[in-house]
Order: structure tokens, then C-alpha cells, then sequence
């Protein structure tokens, strides 16, 4: 079970299809991911449950806030490069919304505490 609701789970959706559409094509694992795409899946999970912006994420290519290490963040960018272009053959709605996503414009500072995390913690 995921932390992450809302447009969180749609950003984790994405970039889960992405990684797998990669680990397929570059590391030939039919069943599932291989571990160092699974642990990049993983990382990014926290980076946005973690992400300060919480539910009014901007697409993290024009974010002002770098929350990826230097080595995971490149990683990112050679995946996308790689299953953005096939993404809309696979997944043709998940595709789209992470488009219109990077057109929208984003808050200037994120909220205080607005955090999936900050969020989760608070609730008893």
C-alpha cells in the first residue's frame, strides 16, 4: 500500500510505468523490475511524499526545490528521455496529464508543512 493519494498517486503512477517501461528495454527483466530500477522507484516514492509542495506539486522539471540527489536525479532524466516518447503508445492518459502538468505554473514557495509526510504526522 502506497502513502501517497490524490495527484501524488498519479505522479507515482507515472513515473512507475516509465521505469518499467526502461527496465524492460535496458535490463531485460520480464518479471518485474530489476533491484537498482526498483530501488529508484522506491526513492522516488519518498521524494514525493516528501515534497514540500505536497498536493499542489509542480512538475518537478521547473521546480524551484531540488529534492533528488545529484545520481538519482540523472537517472530520472535518462528514463524519461527514454519512456516519455513510448508513453503515450502504453499509457496514453498517464502520458498527457504529465504534458498538461508541465505547462501549469507553479506556487512561488510551497506552504508550510502541506507535505504528504507533515500531513500523515498530524493526524493521530
Amino acid at each position: 500500500m502506497s502513502l501517497l493519494h490524490g495527484k501524488l498517486q498519479t505522479e507515482l503512477q507515472t513515473i512507475t510505468a516509465m521505469v518499467q517501461i526502461y527496465c524492460r528495454a535496458h535490463h531485460h527483466s520480464d518479471e518485474g523490475l530489476c533491484q537498482a530500477c526498483q530501488a529508484l522507484l522506491d526513492y522516488a516514492e519518498t521524494r514525493l511524499d516528501r515534497c514540500p509542495y505536497g498536493e499542489t506539486k509542480p512538475a518537478c522539471k521547473h521546480c524551484p526545490v531540488h529534492c533528488y540527489k545529484a545520481e538519482p536525479k540523472e537517472q530520472v532524466r535518462q528514463i524519461m528521455r527514454y519512456a516519455g516518447p513510448r508513453m503515450l503508445w502504453q499509457h496514453p492518459l498517464l502520458a498527457i496529464r504529465h504534458l498538461l502538468n508541465e505547462r501549469k505554473p507553479f506556487p512561488d514557495k510551497p506552504p508550510h508543512n502541506a507535505s504528504n509526510r507533515a500531513k500523515r504526522q498530524k493526524t493521530p
